[in-house]
């Protein structure tokens, strides 16, 4: 029989958590929000629509919600008034050339993503996005880049927005934080 610490800990795994600490830590100093999608992440800036930022994650996905605010964390002020960042994407699929390209503009992504995993207690898997790519993938060779780059982080420090995230999520997975407490330890972080 599960012990019902670990009962507990396992039921803080849910997109309403993760949504309500991002949302919690970022909503009103950055009038952003993340949001449940559908087949395809995105990051879209507030407009006549819609009063917000979004960040739009894939079908509900844990990971893919995590990658997402990994792309925020890093976008500057003048990317995120551009859809998607005003970065190109280019589906799987890619030859060699433009998976190399891919690959290096994920390194800081999934460095981030993997040190937001690690904060939730889960498990970190890089991701190569090229299925069906007629381009040799190196996923070890990958996984190491990314790793080394997540240490990087660690050793010189993170940017502001990401280490706000990562002290929230590392507060409510790992302590016995409620989420209005991990929040305030993120928006702690912002404050400086």
């Amino acid at each position: 029989m599960e012990s019902a610490a670990k009962v507990a800990h396992e039921s803080r795994f849910t997109l309403g958590d993760i949504i309500a600490l991002f949302d919690g830590v970022f909503d009103r100093a950055y009038n952003t929000r993340l949001i449940r999608g559908g087949d395809e992440p995105l990051y879209r800036p507030a407009d006549d629509d819609t009063s917000y930022h979004q960040v739009i994650f894939a079908r509900g996905f844990y990971a893919s919600a995590l990658h997402e605010i990994s792309h925020w964390c890093i976008a500057g002020d003048a990317r995120r008034q551009h859809e998607d960042y005003g970065y190109w994407y280019l589906p799987d699929g890619r030859n060699a050339e433009q998976q190399r390209a891919f690959e290096q503009a994920e390194i800081a992504p999934q460095a981030l993503e993997s040190l937001f995993t690690a904060a939730c207690r889960r498990e970190f898997n890089v991701s190569v996005d090229n299925l069906g790519g007629d381009a040799e993938v190196d996923r070890y060779a990958f996984a190491e880049t990314v790793r080394m780059r997540a240490e990087r982080y660690v050793q010189e420090g993170l940017p502001l927005r990401a280490a706000a995230f990562r002290n929230a999520l590392y507060r409510y997975y790992q302590t016995p934080a409620t989420l209005e407490q991990a929040c305030t330890a993120g928006r702690e972080v912002l404050a400086g």
